[in-house]
């Protein structure tokens, strides 16, 4: 008995430790809400459209009790690649996400630096003041824009009153408002994974190097960039995936002309009711999504490893 419960011991102490459950948290959790979801949204993409509830047909057709007839189809996907529509709104958000990451790094990455040099008292404040936004609702935020990009809003009105302009400028509906917009929301996300890699910067790098004769510019392109490379990578990343497909933004502030792949997949799902051409659509800007990150990945990786050696 004594050997049996050593055995018996030996081979479930790993599963109840409390290590293995820390271990398994992640996985379980990527499991159930990406690894699922994406093979239902998948088994959706590869259904075919009917009028029904729910609006495409079964994958799974039972011949007999325990035999079933696995039916799927790729004209979903054979439709988008046909449709010069669904390319040009991939291109188009693509677009707006990478001039809203450009734009988000040149202004968070010298916020960064700033918050990074004040004393910790005042990072304190400034990271509060960064954050605070987050605490009122994202539609709330994105209709305070609205009304101060309006012909005759906040903007407007203070360029009439100081003389810089005569008549309102066309400052809504269109891709300047977009990217405003865009900015203003995920600003955060690319100031935060900066300044913490930042924060983690040993000073005494900057001190030698100002003490051996280093300008600033020499400083901040031989030690600060090199070594927030990484926050750069991840705060590209935390911007550039939700601007793709972001929905709510253009659909408030943006015009007709342009239209975004979230808006597309809205009315794929909603207003058509085509559920296989909506999912084909999601799965499509998955694998489209993947590249830049893998790239951006292996990019750190070698970057990485070039900074250990």
């Amino acid at each position: 008995m004594t050997f049996i419960k050593k055995k018996l011991l030996s081979f479930f102490s790993p599963i109840l430790s409390v290590r293995s459950w820390v271990i398994a948290t992640p996985y379980v959790w990527l499991g159930l809400f990406f690894v699922v979801p994406f093979f239902v949204v998948l088994r959706v993409s590869l259904s075919e459209e009917v009028l029904g509830i729910p609006p495409y047909t079964d994958m799974f057709l039972w011949v007999d009790t325990y035999v079933a007839k696995i039916i799927f189809t790729f004209e979903s996907y054979t439709y988008l690649i046909e449709d010069d529509l669904y390319l040009s709104s991939y291109l188009t958000s693509l677009k707006f996400a990478l001039i809203t990451t450009i734009v988000a790094l040149l202004l968070g990455f010298p916020m960064a630096i700033g918050i990074s040099n004040l004393n910790k008292k005042w990072q304190i404040i400034m990271l509060l003041l960064i954050m605070l936004p987050f605490w009122t609702s994202f539609l709330i935020r994105i209709y305070a824009w609205l009304n101060l990009l309006t012909p005759y809003g906040l903007i407007n009105s203070f360029l009439i009153y100081i003389g810089v302009i005569t008549e309102p400028l066309r400052l809504l509906f269109n891709n300047f408002s977009v990217t405003i917009g865009m900015v203003y929301c995920y600003l955060p996300f690319m100031i935060l994974p900066i300044y913490v890699t930042l924060e983690k910067m040993d000073p005494s790098l900057q001190e030698a190097a100002s003490d051996l004769g280093a300008k600033p510019f020499t400083v901040f392109k031989s030690i600060i960039l090199p070594l927030s490379f990484p926050g750069l990578l991840t705060g590209s990343l935390l911007v550039f995936i939700p601007c793709v497909g972001e929905f709510v933004i253009p659909e408030i502030l943006g015009g007709s002309d342009n239209i975004l792949i979230g808006r597309l997949v809205w009315n794929e799902f909603f207003l058509n009711h085509s559920w296989p051409t909506a999912a084909a659509l999601s799965i499509a800007l998955l694998v489209i999504l993947f590249i830049p990150i893998y790239g951006l990945q292996k990019l750190q990786k070698i970057f990485a490893e070039r900074l250990e050696s």
